[in-house]
C-alpha cells in the first residue's frame, strides 16, 4: 500500500496554533498508510518585533517548508490565527509566494482543510475560515470542512469552544487561554477526518 503524505502547514505566534497542530497531526497520523508531517511558514517580523511582543521561541522540531515542496504532498491542513478577520500576514505571504504553482495548478484536485485561533467570539472564527477559502480555491484544491462530524462537540454550549463546520479553531483571549481539551480533541478529529479522505482520494486517482 502506498503511503498518503499529508502536510499540516501552519503559523503560530504564541503557540496556540502549533497545539492545535500537533493534536491534527496526531489525529492523521492515526490513519493506517497516512504520513503526516508539520510544517511552518517563515516568520516575517523582526527578531527585535517578536521580543517586544513577548513571543516564545519557534519549535525547533518543525522545519520551515518553501512554496516549491507542496506539490509533494497529497492533501493539507492549514493553520493559522486571525488578524482582523483573515489568516495571519505570515501564511498570506507564503501564499503569495505560491505564484508559479497557480500558474501550473500544480496543486489543483488536492484536498485541505483550515483550522485556526482567533482572539474572541467575534474575533473572525467564521470570517477567517472564509476568507482563507478564496486561497484554495484559486489553486484549484479541494476544500474539506469539518462538516457536523465531530458530532455532539460541535453542539457544546457549556463552555466556550472555538471552531465550527468549516474546521477547527481556538479562542486565545488576550494570550493567556489555551486551546482546551474540547477544542483539542476536534482537531485531532479534523486531522483524521482530513487524512481519510485524502487517502480515499489518492486510491481513487491510482486505481483509475
Amino acid at each position: 500500500m502506498t503511503t498518503t503524505k499529508l502536510y499540516i502547514v501552519y503559523y503560530s505566534l504564541h503557540g496556540h496554533v502549533e497545539n492545535m497542530a500537533r493534536e491534527v497531526q496526531r489525529g492523521a497520523n492515526a490513519v493506517e498508510g497516512v504520513e503526516a508531517t508539520l510544517w511552518q511558514v517563515p516568520e516575517t517580523l523582526s527578531d527585535l518585533i517578536l521580543q517586544k511582543m513577548k513571543a516564545p521561541p519557534k519549535a525547533d522540531d518543525v522545519p520551515e517548508i518553501r512554496p516549491e515542496q507542496l506539490p509533494e504532498a497529497d492533501g493539507f491542513l492549514f493553520g493559522f490565527p486571525s488578524r482582523f478577520g483573515v489568516m495571519a500576514a505570515q501564511f498570506k505571504a507564503f501564499f503569495d509566494a505560491t505564484h508559479d504553482l497557480w500558474a501550473h495548478q500544480a496543486l489543483a484536485g488536492k484536498p485541505a482543510g483550515i483550522f485556526w485561533s482567533t482572539g474572541f467570539h467575534g474575533g473572525g472564527q467564521e470570517l477567517t475560515a472564509l476568507t482563507a477559502v478564496t486561497q484554495l480555491a484559486h489553486h484549484g484544491m479541494i476544500f474539506v470542512p469539518l462538516g457536523y462530524t465531530f458530532g455532539s462537540g460541535m453542539f457544546e454550549m457549556n463552555e466556550v469552544k472555538g471552531g465550527s463546520a468549516y474546521g477547527a479553531g481556538t479562542y486565545a483571549a488576550d494570550g493567556s487561554r489555551h486551546p482546551t481539551e474540547l477544542e483539542l480533541q476536534q482537531a485531532f478529529h479534523q486531522g483524521k477526518y482530513v487524512a481519510e479522505i485524502t487517502k480515499k482520494l489518492k486510491n481513487k486517482h491510482l486505481s483509475a
